[in-house]
């Protein structure tokens, strides 16, 4: 049996070099969802997941140029389709597992990350990473550029009540590792779950 990781590769290697001209209207959610961090120049921010880097253009511009940007993923043709793009310039790319981040403790402000958590195979442990790497009091945004609903009718699948970004499992996930989930937005345009590192 192939771990999940292999898994993962594969699906989204197979998908990295027209994956931005699959959704090419996506840019004004990113940089909305950016927006809700709240992000102040000089800050340390994590794209986690990053894919072909969509978020790390509006992250570099919320922290200028004082601030860091990293953007980790798994799978290195994303990455490779992010150089492509131009976006190496506004943070650095690591391929690196989320679940294990090669990241100082308590050393960021927050963490973005684009339709990750359902490719996560131990979700606990991915939100739990997350929490490692962020300051107390820092925040985590969990996003896609549409609601669950669109998702689920776009992959041709019923949204059910276990649904892990439904509320009443993601709340609890969350708070599990760390995160108190500070606010909730499942709309047709946009999935946006935002929470605080607690002390």
């Amino acid at each position: 049996m192939r771990d999940d990781h292999t898994h993962i590769q594969e699906f989204f290697g197979a998908r990295a070099r027209d994956w931005d001209a699959r959704f090419p209207d996506d840019g004004p959610a990113y940089a909305a969802a950016v927006a809700r961090l709240g992000l102040r120049p000089g800050d340390a921010v994590l794209d986690a997941g990053c894919g072909t880097g969509r978020a790390l253009p509006a992250l570099r511009g919320a922290v200028g140029d004082a601030g860091v940007v990293i953007g980790a993923d798994l799978t290195s043709a994303m990455l490779a389709a992010a150089v492509r793009a131009g976006r190496h310039r506004d943070g650095r790319l690591l391929l690196a597992d989320v679940t294990r981040l090669p990241v100082l403790s308590q050393s960021l402000d927050a963490v973005f990350a684009a339709g990750l958590i359902a490719h996560l195979p131990r979700p606990e442990d991915g939100v739990r990473e997350l929490a490692r790497v962020v300051k107390p009091g820092g925040l985590l945004a969990l996003f896609h550029p549409i609601g669950r609903a669109a998702l689920a009718a776009r992959q041709g699948r019923r949204l059910t009540d276990d649904d892990l970004r439904g509320e009443g499992r993601l709340r609890p996930l969350l708070a599990a590792a760390g995160w108190q989930l500070s606010s909730y937005a499942d709309e047709p345009s946009r999935f946006l779950a935002l929470a605080v590192r607690q002390p």
